[in-house]
């Protein structure tokens, strides 16, 4: 029996990948991941975020 004919039959059994991969804690949000905070990804938007930020930052060492 040919290839063909046998999935015609039997049909075609998509079984389990394999064994599930460890599931690390994620970052959902842009906002929280470490690039886009410090605006190194080269977003115009997150470059003037990250330099808030920094500003906010500096004003608080100050206290």
């Amino acid at each position: 029996m040919s290839d063909f004919d046998d999935i015609l039959m039997n049909g075609i059994n998509f079984g389990k990948g394999g064994p599930k991969k460890v599931a690390e804690e994620k970052v959902k949000t842009k906002a929280k991941k470490k690039k886009y905070i410090t605006g190194a990804h080269g977003s115009g938007s997150a470059m003037q975020k990250a330099k808030y930020r920094e500003q906010r930052s500096n004003r608080r060492k100050g206290k």
